[in-house]
């Protein structure tokens, strides 16, 4: 890792081993594999971006580091089959005052169609999960996904968090307009409760 690199300031330990997938700080070999597939419409459908140029991801993978972003690419041997991201954020009503910041965590994932239904975005979750509240110690973390995106709010059922909110036509996507969203989130305190048992 160059001291240039997004990750290299990350309180974050990488890379992290979880069952077959090493998952890591982007480079910029990433970037043609990952276009491979980051562009087509069954993954784009479940997307608020809907394509996004190889300059854009490169600049945004690659870009100025921001030690609020903890994203990262999943490798399954030398494939290159999915993206995690964790932007560390200032919770309602936190201005950087004397309260705490950077108390909470947005999550989101991106599979290659190629890898759906095998377990990664579950692994994907639960490691982001731990990320954001083991070694960043936030204290809420959310995620969001298009209400008939069945797939995602599956995986965060399944690793624990809850739905908070079904948002009537609160989403935009390009190609398909207004669109039911669903909003989950967890608390540390509940992630640590989950563990114990």
């Amino acid at each position: 890792m160059t001291a240039d690199s997004p990750a290299a300031s990350s309180p974050v330990s990488w890379p992290r081993t979880v069952g077959d997938l090493v998952l890591r700080p982007p480079e910029v070999a990433d970037v043609d594999p990952i276009m491979q597939w980051r562009n087509r419409p069954d993954v784009t459908r479940w997307l608020l971006r809907t394509t996004v140029s190889a300059d854009d991801l490169r600049e945004r993978l690659m870009g100025e580091p921001d030690p609020r972003d903890h994203s990262f690419v999943v490798l399954l041997g030398e494939e290159r089959v999915a993206m995690g991201y964790l932007e560390v954020r200032d919770g309602m009503g936190q201005d950087g005052g004397r309260e705490p910041v950077g108390a909470e965590a947005l999550l989101g994932w991106n599979i290659s169609p190629g890898h759906w239904r095998r377990g990664i975005g579950t692994a994907i979750c639960a490691e982001l999960l731990a990320i954001a509240f083991g070694e960043l110690r936030v204290r809420r973390v959310e995620a969001g996904c298009f209400a008939d995106n069945v797939g995602s709010w599956k995986v965060m059922e399944k690793c624990g968090m809850r739905r908070e909110q079904h948002g009537i036509e609160d989403s935009w996507h390009a190609e398909l307009g207004w669109v039911d969203g669903f909003t989950y989130a967890m608390l540390r305190r509940e992630w640590e409760d989950q563990r114990a048992r």
